[in-house]
């Protein structure tokens, strides 16, 4: 007699999950970080650093760096910049709880403005997400001692730029160099979040080993190693697939926050989050059981 074969994971999930992972921690130690560094300032040394470990990465590469590759970086870098910027300043705000889950909106922001844009089909799926997000943003609102501040605005407005970028990959990114194309996306952000530090000039006193912890956390595996891992594996899986991988991110935001921040959310914020959760994972939840019905029919026939 022989043992049934046991069905594993496959590997491009397990790294697929890491990166949300990664993701989620970036809420918590950007939270650390702004404690002795500005938000913007932070940003600009995030980049700077991410910049210089891609380029000692690239190094053996930077002889196929060329203008199309210029070009591809200098676009996606600036979407990557306007999403950065209001993370930053969404984070600094408001809890890493809120903001997390609050950014995890950018999975119904794609195809709406796909829609608005270019006219892409848009499901009733998507159209009810959005009504169960709205209801979720509004009991959050009564939960927060502040309401609706302006931290969660911001955070909110960050993932209308996180679906922009990702829109924006999808449609510039073609066969260039992954990595060149990443060295010079992170050396737009730093030149960006360079720029607007020198015009705000916020007040900075130095910083100790706990914020250089956080900025060498966030510059290295939310930012180097997440943009390696997805652009390595996310073409393994389908967009449903990886989408639903993705709503672990505030997930992850969540328990940083707790354990390491203690937030703590009130009865109204639980169901807020709740339902933004909702919004976001049961439409690709009843999408990929779909796409796996319409597979498994093919498959037969």
């Amino acid at each position: 007699m022989t043992s049934p074969a046991v069905k594993r994971t496959p590997r491009y999930l397990l790294w697929l999950v890491l990166t949300t992972f990664f993701w989620g921690g970036s809420f918590v130690f950007n939270k650390i970080g702004f404690r002795e560094i500005p938000p913007v300032l932070f940003l600009f040394f995030r980049f700077s650093l991410a910049t210089l470990i891609m380029g000692l990465i690239c190094s053996r590469r930077l002889s196929r760096l060329n203008w199309r590759i210029i070009r591809t970086g200098g676009i996606i870098g600036l979407a990557l910049a306007a999403t950065n910027l209001t993370f930053v300043l969404g984070v600094s705000g408001t809890s890493a709880t809120r903001a997390g889950f609050l950014n995890n909106l950018f999975v119904l922001n794609v195809p709406l403005i796909s829609y608005a844009f270019w006219r892409e089909r848009l499901e009733r799926l998507t159209l009810a997400g959005v009504l169960v997000a709205a209801a979720g943003l509004w009991f959050m609102a009564q939960g927060g001692a502040e309401g609706f501040n302006r931290g969660d605005v911001l955070s909110t407005i960050c993932s209308l730029f996180i679906a922009l970028h990702i829109i924006v990959v999808s449609r510039q990114l073609r066969d260039e160099d992954i990595f060149l194309v990443s060295l010079v996306q992170f050396a737009v952000v730093a030149l960006v979040g360079g720029g607007v530090t020198a015009m705000v000039r916020p007040e900075f006193h130095g910083m100790g080993a706990l914020s250089w912890g956080a900025l060498l956390y966030c510059a290295l595996f939310p930012t180097v190693v997440c943009f390696t891992l997805q652009n390595t594996y996310q073409r393994f899986t389908t967009p449903t697939q990886a989408g639903l991988i993705y709503t672990l991110d505030p997930v992850w935001s969540m328990m940083g926050g707790m354990l390491l921040l203690g937030e703590r959310l009130t009865p109204q914020e639980w169901l807020g989050c709740s339902l933004i959760l909702l919004s976001v994972a049961g439409p690709l939840l009843l999408r990929f059981l779909r796409e796996k019905r319409e597979r498994s029919r093919y498959l037969t026939a």
